[in-house]
Parts: structure tokens; sequence; C-alpha cells
């Protein structure tokens, strides 16, 4: 069985193992949305993977400064941490919000290591 990537995924486990996937099929369908659902699911909620030492040193520097002011290098590097952590295809962005954004899911996930 493979690795779960998010909610999505987990709940489609537990709903197969118990039948309940099953029985929702014989009722609704083939079609009955559960294959949209788990998607969304994923998306809304992933399993972040852990960070690397260096990740996390990295990250560690960035917050100590807490800069408002992102330059292209340290986006770069913000934008690579979060989308192997996330399991994201975030591509390169001045976007201040989807900036905002990056940086506060790293700065959620590096406050569970401290």
């Amino acid at each position: 069985m493979s690795k779960s990537k998010g909610l999505g995924d987990t709940i489609d486990k537990i709903t197969t193992a118990t039948g309940i996937k099953k029985a929702v099929k014989f009722l609704f369908g083939e079609d009955c949305g559960c294959e949209e659902r788990k998607q969304i699911l994923n998306k809304i909620f992933p399993y972040a993977k852990c960070l690397t030492e260096e990740e996390y040193n990295y990250l560690k520097n960035w917050f100590a400064i807490n800069s408002t002011q992102i330059d292209f290098k340290t986006r770069t590097q913000l934008i690579k941490i979060y989308n192997r952590v996330l399991n994201k295809r975030q591509q390169d962005t001045s976007c201040s919000s989807c900036l905002k954004q990056i940086n506060n899911d790293l700065k959620r996930i590096y406050d569970k290591y401290e």
C-alpha cells in the first residue's frame, strides 16, 4: 500500500478497509465522487515531509532575520523547501500574498521543531 499524500488518501484507505467505500459504490454507482473528494482533501490537507537539517538551519536563519523583503535567491530557496516538504509545485513568483502564504506555511512547519 502506498504512503498517503494527504487526508484524502487516509480516508480512502479507511473507507476501503472498513467496507464503507464498497457500500457507497454499490448504493451510488462507480462515479460516486469519492476520487474527486480525495484529491480535494489531499490538496487542502497535504501531509508534510520532515525538514532536512540543512532546510531547518536555513529557515532558522531566515526567521531570525524577520525580514519582509525577499530577494531572488532567498525566494528560490524558500519555494524549493516549500515544494519538497509540502509536495507542491509552486513556481517562482513575486506575488506578495503568495510569498506571504509560503512564508506562513514554512513558519508553521518550522515552529513544530521548536
